[in-house]
This record gives structure tokens, C-alpha cells and sequence, in this order.
């Protein structure tokens, strides 16, 4: 029997890697996902990325693209504010593959503009290419936060004290908590019981507020564990710090795998920073 060749793009936003098929020649499943994003076995990611073509660029319009995505675990996610600028990198590339600097003969810079439908809505991504280190940066307008009843009661059994705690929605579900040291909570303890008190899980987030401009943010994520960053998740935190009258619209969000700009508006939440191109892997899939 012959094996379909599979191309799949490795990149990370601030260390939440994600591996991404972009019109693959066969459908992608959860054990594509568990097989591939193992990093003993597999090649290592936090999830799994497929695209398909819902319509070409017409005109100024940006081309359409559904999104599935598999956490690590073969589960599926809602929606990635780290996956879609991962996304937004790996359409921009795809376009330039063919258009190249005859000086220097590397990919032309430029910028492009994507329509991503995912599960948790349409997202509009927004990437400028950037030649260094081959990062680039991406802004993403990631939709209307709201706030849900999701709370948890067993913060004080953990040992944590938690000021203030809100469920947030922006797609997919988040629970964030204030607290006074975030980046000394053992989160690979308290993350899975704290999850385990939702039927469809939740991520679950620790913020400190440093100043009115500035928060600090430790995640665990539904389906991947502790994790250097998460975008979604600094949409949610910011949004939550407004709501508390602790921030100013415009917070950078500081995670363990560096920090991203979240600009809190009247109907959506827009998160810009990096996404960074590690490499690329052939399968015999």
C-alpha cells in the first residue's frame, strides 16, 4: 500500500508549540494528535493544527480558513489565541514560499490577512512578516469575552489564597484567579484538581496584577498541562483584571514563555505577539 507523504509546519508562541497541516491529502484525527505531539515518541507539541480553504482572497477580502485543533491529548479545543497567530504565520509562509528576495534569497517580507473559522467563531488573524529569527509578529482579533458562573471552592483546601475569581468565555472556557504569587504555585498539582470540577474542563489561570499596564499569568491548559503561554488565556486574564477595575484597556501579559500585548475593546479582545517558525516535517502518514 502507498503511504500519503504528509508536510506539517512546527512553530510556537511563546513556547505553546503547535504542529500545523495545512491542506493535508487525507483528514487528520485524535490519534494523529496524541501519536505526533508526544515528546518521547512523537515529534512534541502542545496540539495539532488542520486547515482547510473555505474561499480565496477576493479582492481586500481575506481568504477563509476552518481550523480544527487537537490538544496533546486528542482532545479538541474550542479555539487558540497562541494557535491562530501559529496559524497566521504558517498561511503567511505558505504564500511566500514562491516569492523570494533575488539579494538575499530568502523569503520576501510582507504581511497578510486571514478569516479563521474555528469551533469557538470566525477569528480575524493579521501577520507581519519579520526575516529575524523567523518570528513574526501577529495580531489577533480573538472576539467578545464574557463572563460565566464558573467558580471553584477548593482554592483554600489547595493552600492557595485567591483575592478574586471569575469564569471567563472568549470561545472556549477559562477560570481565572488573583493571587499574590502566582509563579510559586506548583500548577501540575493544583491545575487537574482544580479542572476536574467541570464536566468539559476549563483552563485554569493565576494572575498578579504588577501594575495598571502589566499582569502576571501562570497557565494550565484543558488537554496540555502546564504550558509556557497561552493566548486565549491572556485575553481572559486581561479581561478579567478590567473587569475588577485593576488595568487600563492596553496590559502586556507576562507568562513564563515571554509576554504578549491584550487590548481589552468595547466588543472584542485583541491579543498581538510573536509567532516563531521552528521547522518542517515530512510523515509517511
Amino acid at each position: 500500500m502507498k503511504l500519503t507523504k504528509l508536510q506539517l509546519t512546527k512553530h510556537h508562541g511563546l513556547g505553546n508549540d503547535f504542529l500545523i497541516a495545512v491542506s493535508p491529502e487525507r483528514s487528520l484525527d485524535l490519534t494523529d494528535a496524541i501519536a505526533w505531539c508526544d515528546r518521547r515518541r512523537g515529534i512534541g507539541a502542545d496540539g495539532l493544527i488542520e486547515l482547510r480553504p473555505l474561499s480565496a482572497k477576493i479582492s481586500e477580502s481575506p481568504a477563509i480558513w476552518a481550523m480544527t485543533l487537537w490538544n496533546s491529548d486528542g482532545s479538541l479545543a474550542e479555539v487558540s489565541g497562541n494557535g491562530l497567530r501559529c496559524v497566521g504565520q504558517a498561511l503567511l509562509m505558505r504564500e511566500a514560499a514562491t516569492a523570494t528576495d533575488p539579494s538575499t534569497g530568502l523569503a520576501a517580507a510582507g504581511s497578510g490577512s486571514y478569516l479563521i473559522r474555528t469551533a469557538g467563531g470566525l477569528r480575524q488573524v493579521d501577520v507581519q512578516a519579520d526575516r529575524r529569527a523567523g518570528t513574526d509578529q501577529v495580531r489577533v482579533d480573538m472576539g467578545a469575552a464574557t463572563e460565566t458562573s464558573d467558580q471553584s471552592e477548593q482554592w483554600a483546601d489547595l493552600g492557595l489564597v485567591v483575592t478574586k475569581q471569575i469564569g471567563v468565555s472568549i470561545g472556549n472556557p477559562h477560570l481565572v484567579a488573583l493571587v499574590e504569587h502566582p509563579e510559586s504555585q506548583d500548577l501540575n498539582t493544583i491545575g487537574p484538581i482544580i479542572e476536574a470540577d467541570f464536566a468539559q474542563g476549563i483552563n485554569v489561570h493565576l494572575i498578579r496584577v504588577d501594575n495598571p499596564t502589566s499582569i502576571t499569568l501562570r497557565v494550565w491548559e484543558r488537554g496540555a498541562g502546564v504550558t509556557q503561554a497561552c493566548g486565549s488565556g491572556a485575553c481572559a486574564a486581561a479581561w478579567a483584571a478590567k473587569q475588577w477595575g485593576l488595568v487600563e484597556d492596553k496590559v502586556t501579559v507576562r507568562m513564563s514563555g515571554g509576554y504578549a500585548e491584550v487590548e481589552v475593546g468595547q466588543e472584542s479582545v485583541f491579543l498581538t505577539g510573536p509567532a516563531t517558525f521552528v521547522g518542517t516535517v515530512i510523515l509517511d502518514g
